[in-house]
């Protein structure tokens, strides 16, 4: 919830300095490249090392990044360069931290759980993405930018404590007595690489994901429709993201039958398809209550079925994920979960970053509700053709996984 805080508010801080849709989706650009290159490289040292030790020494890293975001805030630094900078660190920490956390899962659980503690992890996910944002946008038109960052600084340690109290999680198939330890190096990395080569319902999970986030990624878009659509300003952008979190919540708290379901592939594919048109028709309701803000700037009633709609979205995206990461984990080997859940990483918050950078140079181009309506559609085209291209992927069948 601690991180929902710093992300929601370092946007709308940006938004404050710039008054720029561009300049908040820029975040993206100053996030991807250092995502991008840790998140490889880090899941190649999640797979030979102690995977407790690179997550607890990354997750201090990330602890460190959020404190001196909070400081230069403290002494009212004001520079949106600086911003860009800070990100830039935080999100290779996290590139080199969230693989190993995801590769951490099955040994901790067994492949048979998978779907269920994937759901479970949602649950948490949801809760934190529905609270941190909402929380984020009124602590930021209350107590400012200083004290929302603070707060994370402290929440943070509780995270810290967690994973030190796991147990030691070796790799796999590690020589006895090293821990998996050898150099870490270009070839380690290229060897992910070479597995998802030849597995094509494995490397289809990251493409039909790019798809979705690079052509309906919302984020960027929020604080302009916020300001000057919906109104409501901060606190409209946090109750947007909090809806598209509390689907990702009812996902999971209901996520029983999702387990009954083995044609993994599919689902994956009709839950693209949802959040497509349902990001679309968040687009619709954005246009359709565009002149109808409050004179004083106040949320108009039109918030609440934009809210519906980020849920549904929600919804959408949390099952994809679910059934995307258990067909990942399930479908290869512990050796290689390290490396392939850095590249899913990459693509799970790495796509979102590059949306963010198309969607907010597209709205300032064709308007914010324009640009949400056609990345909608170009989702669901683009999920179909991907699809056609490779039929197998629709047959998947968990029972007899075939990456």
């Amino acid at each position: 919830m601690g991180s929902q805080l710093t992300l929601v508010a370092v946007s709308l801080e940006v938004y404050q300095l710039t008054q720029s849709s561009l300049h908040v989706g820029l975040l993206g650009l100053f996030a991807v490249v250092p995502l991008i290159v840790a998140g490889l490289y880090g899941g190649a040292v999640a797979d030979h090392f102690d995977r407790r030790k690179v997550a607890l020494a990354s997750s201090a890293l990330l602890w460190g990044t959020t404190a001196v975001i909070a400081i230069q805030a403290w002494a009212g630094v004001e520079n949106v360069w600086v911003l860009y900078a800070l990100i830039a660190v935080h999100s290779g920490a996290g590139g080199i931290n969230q693989p190993t956390r995801g590769a951490i899962i099955p040994a901790l659980v067994g492949v048979k759980l998978l779907p269920a503690a994937n759901a479970l992890n949602m649950v948490t996910f949801g809760v934190a993405m529905m609270v941190g944002p909402l929380l984020g946008g009124v602590l930021v038109a209350t107590v400012g930018y200083a004290w929302t960052y603070t707060i994370d600084v402290v929440t943070y340690v509780a995270a810290l404590w967690a994973i030190y109290k796991l147990p030691p999680l070796p790799v796999e198939g590690a020589p006895a007595g090293t821990g998996g330890r050898r150099r870490v190096g270009l070839s380690s990395v290229w060897e992910g690489f070479a597995f998802l080569a030849t597995r094509g319902n494995v490397r289809m999970t990251f493409e039909i994901d790019l798809v979705a986030m690079v052509t309906a990624a919302p984020r960027a878009l929020l604080p302009a429709i916020g300001a000057v659509m919906i109104g409501g300003g901060e606190a409209t952008v946090g109750i947007l993201l909090a809806a598209s979190a509390l689907g990702a919540f009812l996902t999971g708290l209901f996520s029983g039958p999702l387990t009954t379901i083995h044609r993994h592939g599919l689902a994956v594919y009709a839950a693209v398809v949802a959040w497509g048109v349902f990001i679309a028709g968040f687009g619709v309701v954005v246009f359709l209550a565009r002149g109808h803000m409050p004179a004083d700037g106040s949320a108009s009633g039109w918030i609440w079925p934009a809210a519906a709609f980020m849920a549904l979205a929600g919804v959408a995206d949390s099952v994809s994920g679910v059934f995307r990461n258990t067909i990942l984990q399930s479908a290869t080997p512990d050796r290689l979960r390290g490396r392939l859940q850095g590249v899913f990483i990459v693509v799970v918050a790495g796509g979102p970053r590059v949306g963010e950078m198309v969607s907010g140079g597209a709205a300032a181009v064709l308007t914010e509700p324009v640009t949400l309506v056609l990345g909608g559609i170009l989702c669901v085209v683009l999920a179909t053709v991907l699809l056609r291209l490779r039929p197998s992927f629709v047959s998947y069948d968990a029972r007899n996984p075939t990456p």
